[in-house]
């Protein structure tokens, strides 16, 4: 091989994912653009998709580098396996019964791609086995570009992965001490352990049917989940894709499984997808758990709470009632004090609209003005109070504190915030400060004031 050809593979070896990341991966729509808009984009595909592509190639080697939140020198460590590419083909390259330009071909073409993801944790297996047993196979079937996923999954049926395989004794000890292939332990403590199960593989589905008993059968101290059913009936692949399984198990039980030994009484909780059961597959008040006998896991299970409380981007606080979904759960379990205290710092925009009847009172940290990229800040309903130091928010420029009738003072600060266009405090007992006008503000109604721009056409 020549030196510029050796020279040219090395550089390729280095910034492959970066190449492939250009080469197929959607740019963000410029402004007045809408996406999918060039031809080109028809071929390119999101970055979740592709970052996904990549972590389902068993010889890319991932190095321990968080997609979601990777900047580009650390997406450059990733190494990108052999098979990546043929998976980004088979993804955009799908069966379709419509050809191009028929009516509904494009609506056929996204369920066609959204099932090969939702199926993407199989071929990742048979991409395991053709590495793996490829030596084993005729040379005409050995190269993977010329196989379709079809046709591979066919070509290594026979084959089977080596899984941790336990011996009886080891078998025995699990019923103790929660250790099975397919989990870890992530929390031991005197009264409760919780175990976690995470992956779509089938290590991970062996360890969920292990610790639900595998037979639906709660009148033998087993459980009643589907992810640890057999055959047809488990639905762990549907689980598993929004997140890790948590079982909780009390070290000491009145009753044993008759199958696993495991204590009869123990839960599942799946944040991802917002359910919290018992060993009969029945929802659980959580709250009253967590705050009761299970107290000592409610620090441990504090961050998952948290994860719920914004949206995917870490952007957006929205609450519209304190009784249900994610915030009741927090707020119930830890407190409105700490409700700021485990927001991302990427907050740009915080509406929590008080609708129910629920008797809140929310106080204003000073951990708010850690938020600086926060623009529209918007209290309905649960404040009594507005400290001096929102005027802290430098990119503040919405501020809406409507309908809290026990608040009596707009701090003078506001009027001189250079990025604060628009306050609105109707509903409430406050007066507007005399800075508003003397710094250009106009009332456009009673409790709503607005800035006059000069550089507004």
């Amino acid at each position: 091989m020549k030196f510029t050809s050796v020279l040219k593979s090395i550089i390729l070896e280095q910034s492959r994912f970066q190449v492939l990341m250009d080469k197929f991966v959607k740019k963000p729509a410029k402004r007045g653009e809408q996406p999918d808009q060039k031809d080109s984009d028809k071929t390119k595909i999101p970055k979740e998709i592709f970052f996904d592509l990549i972590k389902a190639d068993p010889t890319s080697r991932l190095n321990n580098v968080e997609f979601s939140t990777a900047n580009e020198d650390e997406l450059n460590k990733v190494k990108v396996g052999s098979y990546v590419t043929w998976l980004i083909k088979r993804y955009l390259n799908v069966t379709t019964e419509r050809q191009p330009g028929d009516l509904g071909y494009e609506q056929e073409v996204k369920i066609m791609r959204d099932r090969f993801m939702e199926d993407l944790y199989k071929v990742k297996e048979n991409l395991e086995k053709f590495e793996r047993f490829k030596g084993r196979l005729p040379l005409e079937k050995r190269n993977i570009e010329k196989l379709s996923v079809r046709e591979l999954e066919e070509l290594v049926s026979e084959f089977k992965l080596e899984k941790n395989k336990f011996s009886a004794e080891e078998k025995e000890k699990s019923k103790t001490n929660f250790e099975y292939p397919g989990s870890k332990i992530v929390f031991r403590g005197k009264n409760w352990t919780i175990v976690e199960i995470e992956g779509c593989n089938e290590l991970a589905k062996d360890a969920a049917c292990f610790f639900g008993g595998y037979d639906l059968k709660p009148e033998v101290g087993e459980t009643h989940w589907c992810t640890s059913a057999r055959g047809e009936y488990n639905r762990y692949y549907h689980y598993c894709k929004s997140g890790p399984l948590h079982v909780i198990l009390p070290n000491q039980d009145v009753r044993y499984g008759d199958k696993t030994g495991l204590p009869a009484n123990r839960y599942q909780f799946q944040f991802g997808s917002n359910q919290f059961v018992d060993k009969n597959d029945n929802p659980v008040e959580v709250i009253e758990l967590l705050n009761g006998p299970m107290s000592e896991l409610k620090n441990f299970f504090k961050p998952e709470f948290a994860k719920g409380l914004t949206n995917d981007s870490g952007t957006d606080l929205k609450i519209d009632d304190f009784k249900y979904g994610s915030v009741a759960k927090f707020v119930g379990l830890y407190g409105l004090e700490e409700l700021f205290d485990v927001l991302p710092d990427t907050l740009r925009q915080i509406k929590i609209k008080n609708r129910g009847e629920t008797n809140i009172t929310l106080k204003i940290p000073k951990s708010i003005t850690r938020f600086k990229n926060l623009q529209h800040l918007v209290l309905v309903n649960c404040i009594d109070e507005l400290p001096d130091y929102i005027c802290e928010l430098e990119n503040l420029n919405i501020l809406g504190v409507m309908n809290n009738p026990k608040l009596n003072r707009i701090p003078d600060c506001l009027a001189t915030m250079k990025s604060l266009d628009f306050i609105n405090f109707k509903e409430t007992g406050a007066v507007a400060p005399d800075s508003l006008e003397a710094n250009g503000w106009t009332e456009m109604e009673t409790g709503m004031w607005d800035k006059f721009n000069e550089d507004e056409d």
